[in-house]
């Protein structure tokens, strides 16, 4: 009867696999970490020994994972966008016909900028930052692109065609967003969901 023997060569994929695996889990947890620091704090107030104090860690060890406060900024940034984004499309993706998407778009919007706050200050101070900071560009751009890709993909749902227009309509979007999120006053969130469903009824 033969015995299987293990490639060396496998188990050492399996291993370093195990690994990177474990690696990227823990980087997560940290960037978790650096949210809350930041969300409190911003970026320009915020150091690696903040973060490092934040994620019960030492400076030394944060380094480890993250070369600098730009390369865990962007990890960050990534992550927090991804299920921002995911949020949205998730809503659209439910909805049946033009009303459907642009109501649950607007709705989404509002519930993220209501109770994702910080996170979206922080997103802006982020942005903000990519204008004097090149290291931000590049994760910045990314973004947006998703953003726009994520605008078309609404739009399709509601039955258009032609999406050449996305990345006005998330521009319109983005900057009611933030005029919304700085200026909020004393309405309600159908409130807000109706200004948006406005800007949404002019391109969708």
């Amino acid at each position: 009867m033969n015995q299987h023997i293990p490639d060396p060569i496998t188990k050492l994929e399996e291993r370093a696999n195990r690994k990177a695996t474990k690696r990227e889990a823990r980087k997560t947890e940290i960037a978790v970490s650096t949210l809350d620091a930041l969300k409190q704090l911003g970026y320009a107030n915020t150091t690696l020994r903040d973060i490092a104090a934040q994620s019960g860690m030492s400076l030394g060890s944060l380094t480890y994972y993250f070369t600098d406060k730009a390369e865990l900024i962007t990890y960050c940034v990534r992550l927090y966008k991804a299920e921002f984004i995911a949020r949205v499309r998730g809503s659209v993706t439910q909805a049946q016909g033009r009303d459907a998407v642009i109501a649950a778009l607007a709705g989404e919007l509002v519930r993220s900028m209501t109770e994702d706050l910080p996170t979206h200050r922080l997103w802006y101070d982020i942005r903000n930052q990519a204008i004097f900071e090149p290291a931000f560009r590049p994760v910045v751009a990314e973004i947006e692109a998703a953003l726009v890709d994520t605008v078309a993909d609404a739009m399709r749902a509601a039955g258009h065609e032609d999406t050449s227009a996305a990345a006005i309509g998330y521009a319109l979007l983005d900057g009611l967003f933030h005029y919304l999120m700085q200026n909020r006053g004393e309405e309600t969130q159908d409130q807000l969901a109706a200004s948006f469903a406005a800007v949404l009824q002019r391109f969708f």
